[in-house]
Parts: C-alpha cells; structure tokens; sequence
C-alpha cells in the first residue's frame, strides 16, 4: 500500500555555504488540446505540414475576422478538469493578453486570467520510495498557442511558421507543493499520463505539444510551513521561471542549477530578482531571458469578440459519465483482479496501449504469468528493437497462444522462449509452430525415466557425490534436458532423478 504524504511531503534540502536551503517548486502545463481544429478557427492542427499551411484568416488577424469557439476544445477542457478532480466552473470568460508575440498576427494572446474554465483540481504523484504525494492544481486555462520564429535559417532575416498560431493550449497551474527535481519529473509524467489516458493531449513533448514553465524559490527550513499555515507567500524565497522546458530529465536538471544560483546569490548578500530564464542543458545553466511580468504588465481585459462561456452542468455530468479508466483505478484494478505486485501494475498501467494489451493477453489466464511475459520477454524485446507496442510483432492472440501452451504442459519455459522468439521473427500461431517443428514437451515418464536410468548409469561417481550433497542432482537435471534437447517435462526429470538417486 503506499504511505500518501499530502501536505507535508519531505523536502529536497541543498546545503549551501552558510546554511541549508529547501525547494519551493510550482509548474504551469501547457497541453496542446488534442482536436482536429484550432481554438477559434477551423485551420488544422496536423503537426509537419509545410510552414504556413495551416492558418486561416483569424489565425492571420484579417481585418474583420472574428473568432468562434471550437466547442470540442472546451469539451477536452472539461474532460481533463474532471480527470484532475477539479471544479468545473459553469461559467468562464477569455481575456485579451497584450503583449508583444512575434509570432502572434493580432498582437496579442487570447487567453483566461479572470475566469478560467476549471477551478482547483489534483494529482496523486506516486514516488520511488512507496510514497506518494498530492500536489494540488489551482486551475486550468483554455488559451491559443503562438507560432515559431525562425532565426538560423538567414543571417539577415527571422522567418515565422504561424501553423501553430491559435492552436488550443490547457495551461494546468499548480500550487507551489512541490518540493524536489524528482517529485517535479514525477508530476510532469503522472500529468502527462492522466492526460493521454483521457485523450486530450498526446503528450508529445519532443513535437512541443507538452511543455512545462518552472517556478523555483529557496526557503530556509521550516519557512514553508509558516506558508502552509498562513498562505502568505512572503515566508518564501523570490521565484524564478524556467520557460518551455520539455524534458523530465532536463526540467531535473534546471531546477537544481537554478536552486544553487539562488543559494549561491543570497549566501553572499545579494537579493534573488524575479525573472525569466531559460535553461541551457549544454552549458547546465539558466540565463536570464526577462525580467518577469505581473498580471497588470500584460493589460489584461476581457475579449470584446467573445461572449463569457456559459456551459450547462447536465453537458458536464454526461462528459464525467463517460470519462475512461484512469491510470490509478487501473492500477488497483490489475492489482485486485490478476494479483499483481504494485511494480509490476505500475509498468503495465504506465501507458493505456501497454494496458490494454497485457489485458487482453491475461483475459481468462494465470494474470501473473501473463505480466511476466508481457514485462519480461514482450517489453525487453521491443526496448532493444527500440519499438513501440502499437508496432509489436506479437499481437495479444499470440503472446496467450504461448501463456496457453506452457501452461497445459504440452511446451516448457525454456522451448516457450525459443517459441516466442519464432514468432516475434517469423509470426505464425505458436500451436502450429509447436506442431510443425516437434517443439512438444516431452511427458511420457516411461521415456524420460530411460534418459534418466542412462545418465546415472554412465556417471557413479557423480552419482556419489549426489548421494552426499543433494544439491549435486541439478547436474542430473541438466544432463537429462540436454539428452532430450530440452523437451522433457522439468517437473518430471526433478521427480524421477530425485527418487533414482535415494535408491
């Protein structure tokens, strides 16, 4: 069972020069909605179309273009809130951030500062060690994404690709409950899970379609508590953000060398100033990129072109209604249903196509012989191959074809691998394969017991030192699967060679 630390969970303490320092860490996600269409226009949004592709005149800011609300987008929204456990507020608005995106036709970003769409939600962030921790989401903002600037393809000139420009973004804000590089690593991936299994962000973060923004401060021990219990964000240090990061293992990194730049200037009498910084995985650095803005720098006010969005709450009951298994249910699921270990349904659960597949392979089977398959021998084999599940060579019918016949003694475990290797290579159905190339084990005791009687009677002196020290007979064992090329029944063999030995 895992030990759930809530509010409280241990921090990440770096000993600086003169004292000890904790982690503050609060992240803001941006997910790309999964739709076929962008926020306020019906442009694409299939990613590695040629540049410029994908934009429609709103995403241009035509002169007297307007923008209307992709519903399906607002949907996914909802989804995800519900998915975090949040509250779905019935009643939002967008706002108009103006600031300068060179990659934004109209100037500025239409976004939700004042009413975002989902309320407080969380996420159950399980560790390494058996814990796990509840870092809380404080809302989720529907908002359209910018477009990429270009600058190392003329040394004169920036291009711009607007195929990007108003695509559907979720920017999920959590609270500063994040205490360590890893828990920060564990909550992008968890998200990044709970986002996939609902099918509302691919997850993609080398496409950029899952991105994080990192806000890092230092506190001396005990201070956070003192914030715990008053919210007052004064007990904590100065933050600084960390834009677009797009690695677990990089926004590990960034935090660190972050965390001791900090350390390093308040040590030494200086004061921490608030900042955008990006961070150089090259060089393990964060340099300053801008000072950081407040709300009121970017002149929010609401949208003129957009009525509030009002949502009824039987059209979010029915949403809820229809959400899918999440990660958590499934794994306890697995773990009631085919009697697996918490490491292994974790493995299993870790991505919904990697679920179904083992489930569909340990539907009416021994579920923990089904998980040793499809960890061990399945996964192992397509790691190597660097090759995904949705691409095995090995359907579901077939990995059970070789569970079925290993576990009705007609094939052992060691022939069940070199079948399984057959089928990976070749296909086939593995009964057929048995059948065809004489790969049946053998069961006939009459026979393996005259394999047996050959060997001791070739080896007395073996034979005595077994007599002796039973845990010699495993040579016996051997000799016997070798004679019969593997195909005698284990079982069996260790039976009969123990009874021949004691006489």
């Amino acid at each position: 069972m895992l030990d759930l630390t809530y509010d409280t969970p241990e921090p990440k303490v770096i000993a600086g020069a003169k004292h000890d320092w904790e982690l503050v860490i609060g992240m803001e996600v941006h997910a790309q909605v999964t739709s076929k269409a962008k926020l306020f226009s019906a442009a694409s949004t299939k990613f590695g179309a040629e540049p410029n592709n994908n934009v429609s005149f709103v995403d241009a800011a035509m002169p007297g273009m307007l923008p209307t609300i992709n519903e399906f987008c607002v949907e996914q929204a909802v989804r995800t809130g519900l998915g975090l456990k949040a509250a779905i507020n019935l009643t939002s608005a967008f706002d108009r951030k103006n600031y300068f995106y060179p990659d934004l036709p109209q100037g500025y970003q239409i976004s939700q500062l004042y009413h975002p769409i989902v309320g407080e939600g969380e996420v159950l962030v399980e560790m390494g060690d058996g814990t796990a921790r509840l870092v809380r989401v404080e809302r989720i903002h529907l908002e359209q994404d910018a477009g990429k600037s270009i600058h190392d393809m003329d040394p004169n000139m920036s291009f711009v690709d607007l195929n990007r420009t108003g695509v559907a973004l979720m920017e999920i804000v959590s609270r500063p409950d994040i205490r360590g590089p890893e828990e920060a690593a564990a909550y992008v991936a968890k998200l990044r899970q709970i986002l996939r299994y609902l099918g509302t962000c691919d997850g993609n973060m080398q496409n950029g379609n899952l991105r994080a923004d990192v806000n890092v401060s230092i506190c001396r021990p005990g201070d956070y508590e003192k914030y715990q219990a008053t919210q007052d964000f004064s007990h904590l240090g100065t933050r600084c953000e960390i834009k677009n990061m797009n690695s677990m293992r990089f926004i590990q990194q960034a935090i660190d060398v972050e965390a001791r730049r900090q350390i390093a200037i308040v040590e030494a009498g200086g004061t921490v100033d608030q900042e955008t910084r990006l961070y150089d995985p090259d060089k393990n650095e964060t340099r300053s990129m801008r000072s950081k803005e407040e709300a009121h720098d970017y002149r929010y006010f609401p949208d003129p072109d957009l009525l509030p969005l009002e949502i009824e709450q039987a059209w979010v009951d029915d949403i809820g209604a229809n959400l899918p298994e999440l990660p958590d249910a499934k794994k306890a699921r697995f773990i009631a249903d085919f009697g697996l270990s918490d490491y292994d349904a974790s493995v299993l659960t870790a991505d919904l196509d990697s679920a179904g597949y083992f489930e569909a392979v340990a539907k009416g089977r021994d579920g923990k012989m089904a998980a040793n398959w499809v960890i061990n021998e399945l996964f192992g084999r397509l790691k190597k191959d660097d090759t995904d599940i949705t691409d095995s060579p090995v359907s579901p019918a077939q990995l059970g074809g070789v569970i079925d016949l290993i576990a009705s003694d007609a094939i052992s475990g060691k022939i069940a691998k070199e079948l399984f290797e057959i089928v990976y290579t070749e296909g086939g159905d593995p009964a057929e394969i048995v059948e065809a190339r004489g790969m049946k084990q053998v069961t006939d005791t009459g026979a393996i017991e005259a394999a047996v009687d050959e060997i001791i009677a070739a080896n007395p002196d073996q034979v005595a030192k077994a007599q002796e020290n039973p845990k010699l007979a495993g040579w016996f064992v051997g000799q016997v699967m070798k004679a019969t090329g593997g195909k005698a029944n284990p079982k069996v063999v260790n039976q009969l060679v123990s009874q021949k030995l004691k006489g």
